[in-house]
């Protein structure tokens, strides 16, 4: 009976196939995926608050703050794959409503490196804030 259901609904009336058992196996629950935004949130702005304490390090600040600032980015970023999974975010970062967002969140500019630090932690809550949640 499913198969009948999958041939009227379009679907390949073949088997799932072993990549799909693998994604179904490893879907998350909601609670499980809270805890690790919550989790890698909270790593990527420990991360970044002491990268840019370390900028004041003398002879390796300069590298300290890019290393751990890097890795604090990375770490806030991808915990909201935690919320929506990693493909759907990297296509709603490019959408014109969000374009502003992924460009401070990109942007280079040496002289300006400590206020797009407090502009990027208020650019990636209202990143995570402007998703639908479904």
């Amino acid at each position: 009976m499913d198969k009948l259901k999958r041939v009227l609904r379009g679907q390949d009336a073949e088997e799932p196939s072993g990549l799909a058992e693998v994604i179904d196996a490893t879907s998350l629950s909601w609670g499980t995926r809270v805890k690790g935004f919550i989790a890698c949130f909270a790593i990527g702005c420990l991360c970044s608050v002491l990268g840019s304490c370390l900028l004041w390090v003398p002879k390796k600040g300069l590298i300290l703050f890019a290393v751990f600032y890097t890795l604090g980015n990375i770490s806030s970023l991808g915990s909201t794959a935690f919320l929506m999974g990693p493909m759907r975010q990297l296509k709603k970062m490019f959408e014109p409503t969000r374009l502003i967002a992924t460009v401070v969140m990109l942007w280079r500019n040496a002289g300006l490196a400590l206020l797009f630090c407090i502009l990027q932690f208020f650019a990636l809550a209202w990143y995570v804030i402007s998703f639908p949640y479904s």
